[in-house]
């Protein structure tokens, strides 16, 4: 089972970036899907991007090009940098890990993208 732990929301001017930060504890991180998930306000949680075990990625199409998902299985630690911030982007974002049937989610960072 991982335990995970969200950094590096906050406010930020459209045109801006930001880095997410997820850091689990736990063992076999490795062999986790990761990913990261965002909920805006009044909208249901959705997938903003994900990362295989094999370091595989997928994107959600309103994301494609302006944000990349990456691991570093040395630090337990999966990351979202986020380029080219739109206020469209505004949300909770959450970390997520997946195994089979097992699903673990952080408790939320806030990313404001003001206009």
């Amino acid at each position: 089972q991982l335990q995970l732990v969200e950094s590096g929301g906050g406010l930020v001017q459209a045109g801006g970036s930001l880095r997410l930060s997820c850091v689990a504890s736990g063992n076999a991180f490795s062999i986790y899907t990761m990913g990261w998930y965002r909920q805006p306000p009044g909208k249901q949680r959705e997938l903003v991007a994900v990362v295989s075990s094999g370091g595989t990625t997928n994107y959600a199409d309103s994301v494609k090009g302006r944000f990349t998902i990456s691991r570093d299985n040395a630090k337990n630690t999966v990351y979202l940098q986020m380029n080219s911030l739109k206020p469209e982007d505004t949300a909770v974002y959450y970390c997520n890990a997946r195994l089979a049937s097992y699903n673990s989610w952080g408790q939320g960072t806030q990313v404001t993208v003001s206009s």
